[in-house]
């Protein structure tokens, strides 16, 4: 039975890749529209893949001296392998790849989708939404095959080859080698996310800006050099950025619980391996009702409630991977009392161990329901930016910061609960498989976020096209609709990146060989307030770099509407190529330091400082990351959604405005601030978050108990001084008992 599941979870990961080669071809085969449509939607596609190639160049060289490091390292202890090196390019290579998958069907799926508009607004959202199903059921495949087959390896490797046992020193080994894989995994997804989010960025403000404001011609206007660069933007930052995002999420969420889970000593059926092998078994079957979930997106007329529809298909397969985890755990994991054998002594048993993966899932669904509140159009947040709109351009900025630092509220108190709940249901093992069970349907959260994009797309090739009115109505009702399900995308995120940040951090405990992080220490604190730093500096490098990419693009689009007269009378095709290369040239240099701190900054602190001192500064970092993350993702789609209101009229105190008004380009002012928040820096702190703790896990077994500049780590209880000890021991009756101690 052992060996049943253990080949059970690659087996779904290929069942899901499949069904993704299905829908995939299913699009192909949907009409393209006419040559001006193809020849726009061509540009795209080779702007987009001149990117990656652009990208790839530079990720080829991290990901070779990287792996030679940790080849080399791999060689200086017991507890891990030069294998590792080979998990980390498997797992650069499948990140990378899922990211490609998204490009690749976002491409061809834009101008289909446009053609489909032509029809109706139910077959342009059944081939927008199956666009995005293609590149959810990727990412989900991949990871799942990876993953599953990887362990398969590595426990035959070091385990079964060797005698070992479960809970012993050779599945530790095992699991060492598997994070590999996960550092991969996200090393990519922060170029890509970081390096897409400064690309779409600066070509959004350019069109924004030079095209919207000065020139007051449409954003999408065949007219604006800058439509080609931002429509690519929207396929390199929101689709194969947010592709390899998720992919390392749901890798690094799925390594966590597998580490707890070693801790675990389980008399089931299973060798005891039930534990560690539970979080894949999840993985595969939330992979498999996320597939269920996609047939019951559609809608029937075209005054069909477009999310409605979508959040139909994601309740569906919530629900249904619920009810299939009940059996799955009952069957699993055996009868009493279940203890992690070093990190804490909270004992649970297989039911709570369902609770904790039930409180997962909700707090996912309720995540993206609090975030759909903060960033809907009609909703009371976004109407606030509105109203503030009609007293320009100030108070509009000021009312999305609010909005934005508000909406941290009920994502933060949601978060706490469910990390308090999940833990009273099964200790540290229920707060990661509680990560785990909420990232169970990322196929599904990636169909309806992917979808976004590539209605965006089809909006833009229909302006450039001038086909009629009702045919960009329809594909702005699934832009708008897309700009929603983007930042619900981004609370999701977010919210597993803190669950799994608190799994991710236990396991780093339990590594290292710490007992406590104690923030008295002066030390530790210190740590703590570098931790909670980092992601201001991470923000201020990624908007900034947005900021000085968008100065050349700005400069760019004046540049040709002042030298190529004939653009404004369709006389001149404007230098499309001209501003793509500027994007590519500005995200590939400038995407380097914000990746840099993501990566060296707990090398140092680990090695400067000790083990203690990088817990502290872990925890700043999740603190602080979460927050911010939340407070720019939330802020970014409120602004944008307060300006796409304004497309179809906005009532302000008894008077209608429209596009072109006063309070309208108040709005293109609050969206550009936001533009950068929502896009680049916001996104990449799930990314920043997860990052520094496997980083952390990785380097964990070569730091000294010793370090050079910290106090001494508490693993050794017996050499700290007896004032420390005393703490350990029963209050004294009074204080001369305290003073002969």
């Amino acid at each position: 039975m052992e060996q049943l599941f253990l080949y059970l979870v690659p087996f779904l990961g290929v069942v899901g890749l499949v069904v993704m080669a299905v829908k995939s071809a299913w699009v192909t085969r949907q009409p393209t529209g006419d040559k001006n449509m193809v020849e726009l939607a061509g540009y795209i596609a080779k702007g987009a893949m001149s990117f990656l190639r652009a990208e790839w160049k530079v990720m080829i060289y991290f990901v070779v001296i990287a792996a030679i490091i940790l080849g080399w390292s791999g060689t200086l202890l017991d507890n891990s392998s030069p294998v590792i090196a080979i998990s980390f390019v498997i797992g650069a290579v499948l990140s990378a790849f899922a990211g490609y998958l998204g490009m690749k069907i976002a491409t061809k799926s834009n101008v289909r989708t446009t053609e489909a508009a032509k029809t109706s607004l139910a077959k342009a959202l059944n081939v927008s939404f199956t666009g995005g199903t293609v590149m959810g059921l990727g990412v989900a495949g991949l990871a799942v095959l990876g993953m599953g087959g990887l362990f398969i390896v590595f426990y035959h490797m070091f385990v079964l080859s060797a005698g070992g046992g479960v809970n012993g020193h050779e599945m530790e080994t095992a699991l060492e080698v598997l994070a590999g894989f996960s550092l991969g995994a996200e090393s990519i997804a922060l170029f890509a996310r970081v390096g897409g989010g400064i690309y779409t960025k600066a070509a959004d403000v350019g069109a924004d800006l030079v095209g919207k404001v000065e020139a007051g011609i449409p954003e999408d206007d065949v007219r604006n050099p800058a439509t080609i660069a931002d429509n690519v933007g929207d396929n390199v930052g929101d689709v194969a950025g947010m592709g390899a995002d998720l992919f390392g999420s749901y890798v690094a969420t799925i390594l966590a619980s597998m580490v707890l889970g070693r801790e675990i000593v389980s008399n089931d059926n299973f060798g005891g391996i039930a534990p560690i092998l539970l979080p894949l078994v999840i993985a595969g079957l939330g992979l498999v009702f996320s597939i269920v979930g996609t047939f019951f997106v559609n809608i029937k007329s075209e005054t069909g409630n477009v999310q409605a529809a979508l959040n139909r298909g994601n309740w569906i397969s919530i629900l249904l991977t619920v009810a299939a985890s009940f059996f799955v755990i009952d069957y699993m994991l055996p009868e009493g009392d279940l203890v992690m054998s070093r990190l804490n002594s909270v004992a649970f048993t297989k039911m709570g161990v369902f609770g904790a993966v039930f409180i997962g899932l909700i707090v996912g669904a309720l995540m993206s329901i609090i975030t759909e509140h903060y960033t809907a159009m009609g909703k009371g947040p976004v109407n606030s930016i509105i109203r503030q709109s009609s007293t320009g351009h100030a108070t509009n900025i000021i009312g999305g910061l609010a909005v934005g630092m508000q909406s941290t509220v009920l994502p933060i108190l949601v978060l706490a609960g469910g990390i308090f709940t999940s833990y009273m249901a099964a200790g540290l093992y229920g707060v990661a498989i509680a990560a785990a069970g909420m990232m169970a349907t990322t196929a599904m959260q990636l169909a309806i976020d992917a979808f976004g994009p590539i209605a965006d797309n089809a909006g833009g090739i229909a302006e450039m096209s001038g086909l009629p009115k009702e045919v960009r109505e329809r594909t702005d009702i699934l832009d708008a609709v897309g700009n929603t399900t983007a930042a619900t995308g981004k609370g999701f995120a977010i919210a597993s990146a803190a669950l799994t940040a608190l799994a991710l951090f236990a396991a780093y405990v339990g590594i290292s060989g710490i007992s406590t992080i104690d923030i008295y220490k002066a030390d530790v604190l210190s740590g703590l307030f570098v931790g909670a730093m980092i992601p201001f500096i991470f923000s201020s490098l990624a908007i900034a770099a947005v900021g000085r990419a968008a100065m050349d693009m700005v400069n760019e689009v004046r540049r040709q509407f002042k030298e190529m007269p004939g653009i404004m009378e369709f006389k001149t095709k404007p230098d499309y190529e001209k501003c793509v290369e500027i994007s590519t040239k500005a995200s590939i240099r400038e995407m380097v330091a914000p990746g840099a701190i993501a990566l060296v900054s707990p090398i140092i602190v680990g090695f400067l400082f000790g083990h203690e001192v990088l817990g502290g500064m872990l925890a700043g970092v999740t603190v602080s990351g979460v927050l911010m993350g939340i407070f720019q993702n939330n802020a970014g789609g409120a602004w944008d959604n307060a300006k796409k209101s304004f497309e179809k009229g906005v009532e302000i105190n008894g008077e209608m405005y429209y596009k072109g008004s006063e309070p309208h380009k108040a709005s293109v002012t609050g969206d550009t601030v936001g533009d950068p928040f929502k896009d680049t820096s916001g996104p990449s702190m799930n990314i920043l978050i997860k990052l520094t703790s496997i980083v952390s896990i990785v380097i964990a077994p070569y730091i000294p108990l010793d370090s050079p500049l910290g106090i001494s780590d508490n693993a050794d209880v017996e050499a700290l001084p007896k004032v420390v000890q005393v703490q350990q021991q029963e209050p004294p009756a009074s204080v001369e008992a305290l003073e002969v101690n």
